[in-house]
């Protein structure tokens, strides 16, 4: 076992512990990062190319027809073949955490649509499940298994946040050990199952799962409720005949009680078991090998890396399968390096010089890692780590297209993510799109107020029908704080008054003066 350093890595503050990879002909793909994506990369999706110990990251597309998909941390994920010996795949993403913190229930299946030199596409779709549908949750795992000709997906463990009906302001965002249920899940139906298996009676989250053929082997984990690493080994056995399917476990014995830790096959049968934690401070540096045998396990000690000091003295690591017997290792750079939520990498080669050939890889992997929680610290911090499966081998890749962060323009001070107001909370860190409109920043509207600022639709109550209206009319807008003063300073409208003709003087007539008639002239005419 060989320990190279990564001496230059661009943009590794978004390689941050809970993030995840997706291998694809050879080439791994980065996903979940820390935050809502920027511009550059709408899609949090990138690939990652290492050329003479320097990595550096591309950013991928989605296809047309494509869902949106938040950049989950600590989620399940696994390879889904066609069958057995099909050289076609995707990946199945379940649950996972939202940069605000939410937890989502939901499945995707991620396919490559079309790579080249210069871009990358892939088409996510999202998949509607109906029956037992697994809750919200982060920390678990998910395989395939295949028996008689048929192949079903197996979810067990995590974490999920407590219900509603058991939170208290003091622990709102506690999370709680998922019940130990498996959930069988036929996508070619959409149906999930759930069962109940008497040998599993504590939830487990943060363990590693190894599947072959019919079988799953559940190693390690930790449990919440006792804050105890199991030593126990689960057996698996899923049978799919052409009725109910059936479900059984097995304990064995000769497991290991750790949590966090990370594998990577090195052989057909063969995988390497690497780091994790023995204890809630203490990071477990031996290693082991796996072998899966005729529906049998077979754990042994092997030799150690030499690790670093800087290894062997951090409080914590985190790491991921590259594939082909090879992982990639990070540690806190803390006060070390100028950025200060950068970290060190490292990639631990597990095979010999002679062994690094081309060989057919029928084994899935899926395991997860994380720091639990110490103290009275909140759950869910960035402290917690993840480990997930990738059969990478290849980074031989154009340096076209290099995604480079410092090329974003700095939207914490202006463009999307202004304070627009005094009401305004909209945050980079915890918002999600809102209107059908928006993908990976918020709708703005421009306030026509003085010389005129962008604040944020949301933050205004605008319905979506009212924000359709004002971008396709040509009127002018005024935010909340500002209508009322503009009703108050506008000139009232001008009153156009109608043009009179002054009238033509009417000549003088000759008139004739009248005057009374007497008393006598009267009676003398009247008697005439």
């Amino acid at each position: 076992m060989s320990l190279q350093v990564v001496s230059t890595i661009s943009n590794s503050s978004l390689l941050q512990p809970g993030f995840s990879l997706l291998n694809f002909g050879g080439h791994v793909f980065f996903f979940g990062q820390k935050g809502w994506p920027k511009r550059s990369c709408p899609t949090g999706v990138f690939l990652l190319d290492i050329k003479q110990n320097e990595l550096k990251m591309k950013p991928a597309a989605f296809s047309k027809d494509s869902c949106y998909l938040p950049p989950l941390r600590y989620p399940a994920l696994c390879m889904l073949r066609g069958n057995v010996e099909s050289d076609e795949y995707q990946y199945i993403i379940h649950g996972g955490k939202t940069p605000n913190n939410d937890l989502s229930d939901k499945i995707y299946i991620m396919s490559l649509v079309s790579k080249n030199s210069k871009k990358t596409t892939f088409q996510c779709i999202e998949k509607d499940l109906g029956g037992d549908v697994p809750e919200a949750r982060y920390g678990h795992t998910i395989n395939v298994v295949h028996s008689r000709g048929k192949s079903m997906s197996v979810i067990f463990g995590g974490r999920s946040y407590t219900p509603l009906a058991q939170r208290t302001t003091e622990k709102w965002n506690s999370v709680v050990d998922c019940l130990p249920s498996v959930f069988l899940v036929d996508f070619e139906f959409g149906c999930c199952t759930s069962y109940i298996l008497p040998e599993l009676q504590d939830g487990l989250s943060f363990h590693v799962s190894v599947a072959r053929n019919d079988t799953i082997y559940i190693l390690g984990g930790h449990s919440l409720q006792n804050n105890t690493r199991s030593p126990s080994l689960y057996k698996l056995k899923v049978d799919l005949p052409l009725g109910s399917p059936a479900v059984t476990c097995t304990i064995l014995q000769g497991g290991i009680s750790v949590s966090s830790a990370i594998v990577t096959q090195t052989g057909d049968t063969e995988f390497v078991l690497v780091g994790g934690y023995q204890s809630d401070n203490q990071k477990r540096l031996a290693c082991n090998t796996i072998v899966l045998e005729d529906n049998k396990i077979e754990i042994v000690e092997r030799a150690s890396p030499d690790w670093t000091p800087d290894i062997k003295h951090c409080r914590m690591w985190f790491g991921c399968d590259m594939g082909k017997g090879s992982i990639l290792l990070g540690i806190p750079g803390a006060n070390k390096q100028l950025i200060s939520d950068a970290n060190y990498f490292y990639i631990l080669r597990c095979k010999g010089a002679g062994e690094d050939k081309e060989e057919e890889l029928t084994a899935q992997i899926c395991s997860q890692t994380s720091t639990e929680d110490t103290g009275d610290s909140t759950p869910f911090e960035d402290s917690e780590e993840f480990c997930f499966s990738a059969e990478a081998h290849s980074f031989d890749v154009d340096d076209t297209d290099t995604y480079n962060e410092d090329d974003e323009e700095d939207e914490s001070e202006t463009g999307y993510w202004i304070t627009c107001s005094a009401s305004c909370n909209i945050d980079i860190n915890t918002w999600v799109p809102f209107y059908s409109t928006e993908l990976n920043k918020p709708a703005m509207i421009l306030c026509s107020s003085g010389a005129g600022h962008w604040v944020h639709a949301q933050c205004m109550d605008l319905s979506e029908t009212m924000l359709l209206r004002l971008s396709e009319a040509n009127v002018k807008y005024f935010c909340n704080e500002h209508v009322d003063l503009n009703k108050g300073l506008q000139t009232p409208k001008k009153v156009v008054h109608l043009k009179k003709q002054p009238m033509k003087p009417l000549r003088k007539k000759a008139t004739m003066k009248l005057t009374t008639p007497t008393k006598k002239s009267f009676l003398r005419r009247l008697f005439e």
